[in-house]
């Protein structure tokens, strides 16, 4: 098998990373994009995005010799609903000098991969957004939330910075001078620390700031509210240890009470050294004490091995993956 190559793509928002690997773990070449999200930026520059990347994995590799690829995406589905959207996609796939199947993966499917061979599981995600999802027999049976910002995606990085934002216009409502973590989302926000007299000016240029742009970029505040929360600001604690409440119970309405298979953490949030990350953990096995935890690993050289485990020669899919995919606890 070791001269079998498969090819696999993780394609964010903000990023797409592509690898060609050898079934004996060889990484023959990676290639990093744009985002290439075909919701967030169109099928025809999600598509460009996705050649760029598949370029660079196989620049020194001979695209004849990939056997089967896959690619993991938020949206999946309605990429394949999309005529014109899959047939933008064949043709950077074409244009790679590909001329094997891929598969569509979404990337929640992906991101559990990346931290697990197991076929049953539950995977929670929090970035920008935040979605739970089972997992069964390696395909998304259930989700919850992922709702976006305006309807869900509690306990996310939007959610973090929308919550800093209303904890500061509350001290100035109270005419309370901002400390620790408000004055810092003011400074982020308005440029100064300082509050005008009268604080409503202060509060009102608050709004103007978030409003002029936007409303995802509230998620931008995330990494203040982490290092209050880092630092003991009794806010950051405090929103740290409620966004971690929540996401636990985006967990529980799609998993069973007392489940033991595992729980992989995904997204920026949950995968660093963070106070949420710790918090999430926590909450997460006080829930399914019994539960094995994992980190989100490596999507690119996930969506790799989905792609292998399809090809006849592959006979033992979770071996495959530990020489495959490097994962953590």
């Amino acid at each position: 098998m070791s001269g079998t190559v498969v090819v696999g793509l993780d394609v964010g928002g903000t990023s797409t990373r592509a690898a060609a690997l050898r079934l004996d773990g060889v990484r023959l070449g990676s290639g990093r994009a744009g985002g290439g999200n075909p919701t967030s930026h169109g099928a025809e520059r999600a598509a460009h995005e996705l050649l760029t990347a598949l370029r660079g994995a196989l620049a020194e590799v001979d695209p004849t010799r990939v056997r089967a690829g896959a690619i993991g995406l938020a949206g999946a589905g309605r990429l394949l609903a999309d005529p014109a959207g899959r047939a933008a996609f064949d043709r950077a796939w074409h244009d790679a000098g590909l001329r094997c199947p891929y598969a569509v993966h979404g990337d929640a499917l992906v991101a559990y991969a990346s931290g697990t061979a197991v076929p049953d599981g539950t995977v929670l995600i929090a970035g920008t957004g935040a979605i739970a999802a089972q997992v069964r027999d390696l395909r998304l049976d259930r989700t919850a939330d992922g709702h976006g910002w305006l309807l869900g995606d509690a306990g996310s990085g939007f959610w973090l910075g929308r919550e800093a934002v209303r904890r500061l216009l509350t001290d100035l409502d109270r005419a309370r001078p901002p400390g620790g973590l408000a004055a810092r989302v003011l400074a982020e926000l308005t440029g100064s620390p300082d509050v005008a007299a009268p604080p409503r000016a202060t509060a009102e240029a608050v709004v103007q700031a978030v409003t002029r742009r936007p409303p995802v970029e509230l998620a931008r505040l995330a990494p203040l509210v982490v290092a209050a929360a880092v630092e003991g600001d009794p806010t950051g604690v405090e929103l740290v240890g409620e966004a971690a409440a929540l996401l636990a119970e985006s967990v529980t309405r799609i998993r069973p009470a007392g489940a033991t298979d595992p729980v992989v953490l995904g997204g920026g949030l949950l995968t660093a050294d963070t106070p949420l990350a710790a918090a999430a953990r926590a909450e997460l096995a006080r829930r399914w004490p019994d539960a094995p935890l994992r980190t989100a690993g490596d999507g690119a050289a996930a969506a790799a091995w989905l792609a292998a485990r399809e090809l006849p020669e592959v006979t033992d899919p979770p071996a495959l993956h530990a020489v495959l995919v490097p994962t953590s606890t």
